[in-house]
């Protein structure tokens, strides 16, 4: 008897949505499961004239747990190269900009339907997910004249955009393992800064049922891969050890006049989490297993923390020691202004690079982290201009 051994380094994740298959590369430490939600019946009485106490159980399953799911990708932005075709995995039409994960973002900030682009050397149908502002590489500019921005414009929703994850394991047809996520959701994506890494997204989320499906069955076999540009390039990779932080603080906000009109903050590390909290609804009858059937949002969060050595420097009043005294002159302030501007991957033209604009920010007063070096830590949440409006972030892709 032949026995086959399975190893996660063989794993390919796909993604389905609009009739459209997409391939992500992942990191090692992916997972998915699916656990069932039981209860239990006990009986618990006095003693008989026999002298007999009975103590047994019975357990049943009421219902299965929403799938989670998590895995890492590295950012990964691209300028579409107009002689790779849509036919065979281009991303767009025209030169803009895109990225490998970008579909995980559509899916995390509610953006519409895709439409696959037609290929007519840049005078096609392009920019195929409705809710992005593409735009070609190039500078910087915000909106983007270039770059593509990632918008929270069209998050204010009781339910977001689902897909069919497809996990395969395996390295060859005869022996492949499908596993099928329906109902897919991105619940959480979150940034870390290893300063001597490459920069990655870890995403979570759930989904309403696993199962195992036959290779002839499963959809990236049959159908094909229909975007899957610069999944295999080794140009696109960011550099953690190049990204800048901007410290602005808004001097018009009641308390915040005295404050200087930007800060230097060279990071040693940090984090940007963006949460939807979601919970998944299932059903609660009796007698058979129930199975999730949707989920619906909850309060979208965005935190995040970011460290850097206590700095003091003579020639500027702008430095990391200079923002923490000032931070400390504001504390009676109730709810303090800031933007953050963080610059993963740095601000060089022609290079890939992640911007992420937090407009409104809360910024704790940091506390000191005592090592051979002293350095500061610092808490933030990104807020909207108002409480039901949607410009929390910004996300800008260059390259």
């Amino acid at each position: 008897m032949a026995q086959y051994l399975y190893f996660s380094r063989d794993a390919k994740l796909f993604i389905e949505k609009d009739s459209t298959v997409w391939e992500i590369p992942i990191l090692d430490g992916f997972s998915f499961a699916q656990a069932t939600n039981s209860s239990e019946v006990t009986l618990q009485e006095m003693e008989s004239s026999g002298g007999i106490s009975r103590r047994g159980r019975r357990a049943f399953n009421d219902s299965l747990a929403p799938a989670e799911w998590s895995f890492q990708t590295y950012i990964r932005p691209f300028e579409h190269d107009q002689t790779v075709t849509v036919a065979s995995g281009g991303a767009d039409d025209a030169a803009n900009v895109h990225a490998v994960e970008e579909i995980l973002w559509a899916m995390f900030v509610g953006a519409g339907t895709y439409t696959a682009p037609t290929d007519g050397t840049g005078s096609g149908t392009d920019t195929a997910i409705t809710g992005f502002t593409f735009g070609a590489a190039g500078a910087d500019a915000n909106p983007p004249t270039t770059g593509t921005d990632i918008s929270f414009s069209a998050s204010n929703k009781s339910t977001l955009g689902t897909a069919v994850f497809w996990f395969r394991i395996g390295t060859s047809s005869s022996d492949y393992k499908w596993y099928k996520i329906t109902g897919c959701v991105v619940n959480e994506a979150s940034v870390d800064f290893e300063i001597d890494g490459i920069a990655t997204i870890n995403w979570s989320g759930m989904g309403a049922e696993i199962t195992e499906v036959a290779h002839a069955s499963a959809v990236p076999n049959t159908g094909g891969v229909d975007v899957s540009e610069s999944i295999t390039s080794t140009s696109n990779f960011i550099r953690n050890r190049l990204s800048q932080l901007k410290v602005i603080p808004d001097t018009t906000a009641t308390g915040q006049s005295g404050l200087e009109s930007s800060y230097l903050v060279t990071l040693t590390g940090g984090n940007v989490t963006l949460s939807n909290n979601i919970t998944f609804i299932t059903p609660e009858e009796l007698g058979i297993v129930n199975v999730p059937i949707g989920h619906v949002t909850g309060t979208r969060s965005i935190n995040g923390s970011f460290t850097c050595y206590l700095t003091d420097d003579t020639s500027n009043t702008n430095s990391s020691t200079d923002f923490m005294s000032d931070l400390l002159g504001i504390k009676s302030v109730v709810s303090n202004k800031f933007q953050l501007i963080f610059d993963i991957g740095g601000v060089t033209d022609n290079t890939p690079r992640l911007k992420i604009d937090l407009a409104q920010c809360h910024v704790e007063i940091p506390t000191h982290s005592i090592a051979d070096l002293i350095s500061v830590e610092t808490n933030f949440m990104a807020l909207p201009e108002t409480i039901d409006a949607t410009d929390d972030a910004v996300l800008t892709y260059n390259n």
